[in-house]
């Protein structure tokens, strides 16, 4: 136990640390002794601020009093800029090796692992178990996927459940083997059940973060938040992925790149991370310039705030007794505090995917004899999470003239966050409250579709399937009737020097590629 009076002996008979003289990343790395400290903010909005300006690792904050996760140079910067730091303790060793199996207990990564490839083996007809990557030091990060066939693309919209990107919050690895064992063992028996795995396509990876799971640490192996990791706004976005933007995942960690991949090559429609350290559901932005402590509203705030109270709704303890000033149990990530690299926001912006970060428990690791009840109180929560994945407006989008699926994206008027198809079956989810609304569906290349009055009440989503008709290709983009090398040497040029010259944008996508000289080049002779 540190008090400020006893940092401030320290840091004054103490010459070897100088005070950082540039900004660090709050991601890490992070290395050596770490202490769990909680500091009073005098002034919550600019000390959060500063706190983050300065890249220290914010983990909670519960009115003027903030969490964080620190060095011991760390500590000392802190206390020598005034915090008034309430208590600093250790982070313990990791405790004796964990190595429960089956529920109600804390699993290590081999009993995990033991036991959801035991769950694979009694129930081949609805789930499959892949490994999606490797940690650091080569351990598997396990995806689970449950559906009823799940060796066949279908018609239906992808969720999924991650957990424990920080490895001293196991809670929600456990919470997640409830989730499969309840889907697993009821499907055929309980209808809700049933429907559920039949009509949706459910990925949960429990453990993102194993090497720090066995480790008893926050971060990775490599002393890295992977919550603080992924592509940050602005810098990180240099469009969606359906427009080409950079998926961006060199240099992160080992961890974080595999968990962007396999985002990537699927189209989720509807997700969330668990956490623990606190009790409540945070919905986008964690981060939009604004700064800690004001509302950072998504363009699909009402339905991010809708979402999160589906989930808080039916978890007492959560909507009743979480963080001030939170009613219901809900928080806007910035509005609670400011963190950049999160994946929630990254999967939004860059994805199209509706994300929350749920934090379970105040205690990081309950004890054993609480995850029973823990899951009482999660079980509904979860449930009607996933099945949120069904409202709203879903179709397929096809090509007019071949019938062939197409790789469209899809607009809300007066909403600019799109949402987008699969590229394999062309089918896309666009998750909206009951309303009416005018809908845009464009391509590249093909004649954008209009749809208005579209009507969406509470329940099942409503169906909305195009047919979108192709656009003659301009590859004589100097407008002399012709097309031959003066055109090839046009978009050669802009591909240099103007990615927006639209006149060399062939296929109409809203920038010149390599695709729009290819087409010229074949169009020529």
């Amino acid at each position: 136990m540190y008090t400020r009076l006893g940092l401030l002996i320290i840091i004054f008979t103490t010459n070897t640390l100088a005070q950082p003289t540039a900004k660090r990343d709050a991601a890490g790395p992070r290395s050596g002794p770490l202490y769990n400290l909680s500091i009073v903010l005098e002034d919550p909005r600019a000390d959060l601020d500063s706190l983050t300006a300065s890249g220290y690792n914010i983990t909670s904050v519960d009115g003027n009093v903030a969490t964080l996760m620190a060095t011991a140079e760390e500590l000392l910067w802190l206390g020598a800029d005034g915090y008034d730091i309430t208590h600093a303790d250790p982070v313990p060793a990791p405790a004796a090796k964990r190595g429960g199996k089956g529920l109600g207990v804390y699993h290590s990564y081999a009993t995990l692992t033991s036991d959801l490839q035991e769950y694979a083996l009694a129930h081949p007809s609805i789930c499959t178990l892949e490994s999606i990557g490797q940690s650091v030091l080569g351990r598997e990060i396990w995806a689970m996927k449950i559906t009823d066939k799940p060796n066949k693309e279908e018609f239906e919209p992808e969720f999924k459940y991650v957990s424990t990107m920080h490895g001293d919050e196991p809670v929600g690895t456990e919470m997640c083997l409830y989730f499969i064992d309840r889907l697993l063992n009821d499907y055929g028996a309980d209808s809700r059940i049933t429907s559920l795995v039949n009509k949706t396509e459910i990925w949960i990876v429990p453990l993102m973060n194993p090497d720090g799971l066995e480790a008893n640490s926050r971060f990775n192996d490599e002393g890295l938040d992977l919550n603080r990791n992924f592509p940050a706004w602005p810098a990180g976005f240099d469009g969606t992925i359906f427009d080409g933007g950079t998926l961006d995942t060199e240099g992160r960690a080992p961890e974080t790149q595999r968990v962007m991949e396999w985002s990537a090559d699927n189209s989720f429609v509807l997700s969330a991370n668990f956490h623990a350290g606190a009790l409540i559901v945070n919905y986008p932005y964690d981060d939009d310039g604004k700064g800690s402590g004001v509302e950072a509203p998504a363009p699909d705030d009402t339905l991010f705030r809708d979402l999160a109270l589906r989930y808080s709704a039916s978890n007492t303890p959560m909507f009743t007794d979480s963080l001030p000033p939170s009613p219901g149990g809900i928080i806007n990530g910035s509005f609670w505090y400011e963190i950049t690299g999160g994946m929630q926001d990254w999967n939004y912006r860059f994805l199209g995917c509706n994300d929350l970060t749920i934090e379970l428990s105040p205690n990081k690791i309950p004890n054993e004899n609480q995850l029973d009840d823990l899951w009482l109180d999660n079980e509904e929560s979860m449930l009607a999470y996933a099945e949120a994945v069904h409202i709203g407006i879903k179709g397929i989008v096809k090509d007019r003239n071949t019938n062939g699926p197409l790789y469209a994206q899809i607009l809300v008027k007066d909403n600019p966050q799109p949402v987008f198809t699969d590229p394999d079956k062309g089918d896309y989810h666009r998750l909206l409250l009951p309303g009416t609304y005018t809908i845009k569906i464009s391509a590249p290349g093909y004649k954008q579709k209009r749809i208005k009055d579209v009507v969406v009440s509470a329940g099942s989503a409503v169906t909305i399937n195009a047919k979108l008709r192709p656009l003659p290709l301009k590859t004589d983009v100097n407008g002399d009737g012709k097309t031959n090398s003066v055109d090839i040497q046009r978009a050669v040029s802009a591909l240099l020097t103007n990615l927006n010259d639209a006149t060399c944008d062939v296929d109409g996508n809203g920038r010149v590629e390599v695709s729009d000289l290819q087409l010229i080049v074949s169009s020529v002779g």
